[in-house]
């Protein structure tokens, strides 16, 4: 096997592959964990970097947990109750809390299934692009077991609590026009125009000003969990910071000069 997760970086975009189509990219070995854990410290610890791009390698994007792992009960599913509380802790759910807690706008390019954990990692990203093959399962129910990397925080505030019950009660796939009818995914595409249209709309984002994108996607996580008048602290701080930036005042001359900005993060 080889590396768990591809790190390619195109200027401010990097692209993140799960890199284990034999487990048709399962997230709960510890190896991948690691990886996608040690990747997003790497985008977190570099200013150079824009956007990040999720997608799979194969024909899946994720099967989320390692089957013939729970079986065996290895791994992560090894020990006893207490045991695999503390497995879970240290092991998957330090997913959610990389992935999810980036400073930079991600997108999840979901080219195949995507079914438990692996549905989950989709959500954890803040745009969704499906490719028309993609299905999209919260299948926990059907092996027996719950959400148990955040999925049930995550899936509601996708589609709705009625329509995440559904998905998590049933265990049954959603498929990618369903997804898109249900804002889901927010677009889909044909298969071999997956990765090029993700691409564009993360090069797109990153022409914009890093600490502008950085913050505004900070005061979006904020606002599914926070107060109005708390947010609108939050943002009048940001503002003041940011009206004191280089980038703005380049915005504000490239607007007037009629001309593309180029920004520095300064």
């Amino acid at each position: 096997m080889g590396e768990p997760v591809l790190f390619e970086q195109d200027g401010g975009v990097v692209l993140l592959t799960l890199n284990q189509p034999e487990t048709r990219n399962a997230i709960t070995d510890i190896a991948m964990v690691d990886a996608l854990v040690a990747a997003c410290g790497r985008v977190q610890g570099d200013g150079s970097v824009r956007c990040v791009i999720v997608t799979g390698a194969g024909k899946g994007f994720s099967s989320g947990g390692n089957i013939k792992h729970m079986r065996d009960r290895v791994g992560t599913f090894d020990g006893s109750a207490a045991e695999v509380r503390d497995n879970y802790r240290r092991g998957i759910q330090r997913v959610p809390k990389a992935l999810y807690d980036l400073d930079v706008p991600t997108i999840a390019a979901v080219n195949g299934p995507a079914y438990g954990a692996g549905c989950d990692l989709t959500l954890m990203c803040d745009i969704r692009i499906a490719a028309e093959e993609a299905v999209f399962a919260e299948n926990f129910v059907k092996i027996g077991i719950i959400p148990g990397d955040g999925g049930a925080w995550l899936l509601p505030r996708a589609v709705g609590m009625s329509r995440a019950a559904e998905m998590t009660f049933t265990g049954e796939p959603v498929d990618a026009r369903t997804a898109l009818e249900w804002g889901l995914v927010s677009r889909v595409v044909p298969q071999a125009d997956l990765l090029p249209a993700a691409k564009k709309l993360a090069a797109h984002i990153a022409t914009n000003p890093p600490q502008t994108l950085r913050m505004a996607k900070r005061l979006l996580r904020e606002g599914q969990h926070t107060r109005l008048d708390t947010l609108l602290e939050m943002s009048a701080a940001f503002q003041g910071i940011i009206h004191h930036t280089q980038d703005h005042e380049e915005a504000l001359s490239a607007l007037l000069e009629k001309r593309p900005p180029s920004f520095s993060g300064r």
